[in-house]
């Protein structure tokens, strides 16, 4: 079993990291998880990847925008015509 200690921006009482820990189990496959708003992180109990003989070597976290709500966006500003051919 592997530890992972994530670093969370935002918990500010216990309901934040019930929140936190409900979403984390209904999301992912977990032994444990546990939240901490005063430390500002939250650790995970894992061990399902390590199974498979993998490592995780590296997180990363980026905004995500899915193409199809940014190609409404830029129609909506006029930077794209034919926009209704396209999709449909």
């Amino acid at each position: 079993m592997f530890k992972t200690i994530l670093k969370i921006d935002g918990m500010m009482c216990p309901m934040c990291e019930s929140h936190v820990n409900d979403t984390i189990r209904n999301h992912f496959k977990v032994r444990k998880v546990s939240s901490s708003h005063s430390k500002g992180t939250t650790e995970i109990i894992s061990e399902e990847i390590y199974k498979t003989g993998y490592k995780v070597l590296d997180v990363q976290i980026e905004p995500y925008e899915k193409k199809f709500f940014r190609c409404l966006e830029k129609r909506s500003k006029g930077e794209i015509g034919n926009v209704d051919r396209k999709i449909r």
